[in-house]
């Protein structure tokens, strides 16, 4: 089993299992079936709706060439969408168990996803997915070009344990904040603890929430002697309400 050594920005080293070439075929072909299924939805209702007659077509060009534009936006923009909204998974990906994650243990977002659909025409589409078929194998964190480009890599999800259930991140009524230093910390900051503190309890890795746990103390300038991953559950469920409420 092949895995991914992420380090984040808290120098926190987290492994993933990856996302092996046979995988990501899988997917790109299960995106392509959801492709062509729209596409053939497209021709059957302008069949039906009797656009495609010769006498219709050559009275409303404009007009057609305008609707026909419109509807191959999903397809051109069907992976940077799917990705974008989706939590970085087509529907093809999430089927098959795959997503998409920056290297630097952060969320990706559309920056990322949109570099990694750019050069989907490069790794791709222009030579039949050759380039990608060729980088994934022999790169270091499992990339083609548009994953160096932006930064990720795909891993499996194959995780059972949701970070929110994790990390208790929701509204409680009437919840005082322990941490008013909580304000220190920035969206970046709670994404990352949010992705260790998942995946150190899922793997049993105490030894990564320690060092986590010491590196918030010392940005939040606290000190408790609340478990590691108590402190870290506190903080996200103070960031949680701080938000709230500003």
């Amino acid at each position: 089993m092949d895995t991914i050594k992420i380090s984040t920005t808290q120098n926190v080293d987290l492994e993933y299992e990856a996302a092996g070439l046979g995988y990501r075929i899988l997917a790109a072909l299960l995106d392509s079936i959801f492709i062509a299924v729209y596409v053939g939805l497209i021709f059957l209702c302008f069949g039906l709706g009797g656009f495609l007659k010769t006498q219709y077509i050559e009275d409303h060009q404009y007009f057609l060439m305008t609707l026909a534009i419109i509807l191959s936006l999903p397809i051109l923009l069907y992976h940077f969408l799917s990705e974008t909204f989706m939590n970085g998974q087509s529907l093809g990906k999430k089927i098959v168990g795959i997503k998409v994650v920056k290297t630097d243990g952060t969320q990706a977002g559309i920056s990322s996803y949109l570099l990694r659909s750019v050069f989907r025409i490069i790794d791709v589409q222009l030579v039949n997915g050759i380039v990608a078929v060729i980088c994934i194998p022999v790169s270091e964190k499992s990339q083609r070009l548009g994953d160096m480009a932006a930064g990720t890599t795909v891993i499996k999800n194959n995780s059972n344990i949701s970070l929110r259930d994790t990390i208790l991140y929701r509204q409680i009524p009437d919840y005082t904040i322990v941490f008013e230093q909580i304000a220190l910390l920035s969206d970046k900051d709670i994404g990352i603890i949010k992705e260790i503190l998942g995946h150190s309890i899922e793997n049993n890795k105490p030894e990564n929430l320690k060092l986590l746990a010491d590196k918030v103390k010392i940005k939040m300038g606290v000190s408790v002697n609340l478990k590691d991953d108590d402190f870290l559950k506190t903080v996200l469920l103070d960031y949680s309400h701080y938000q709230f409420n500003h």
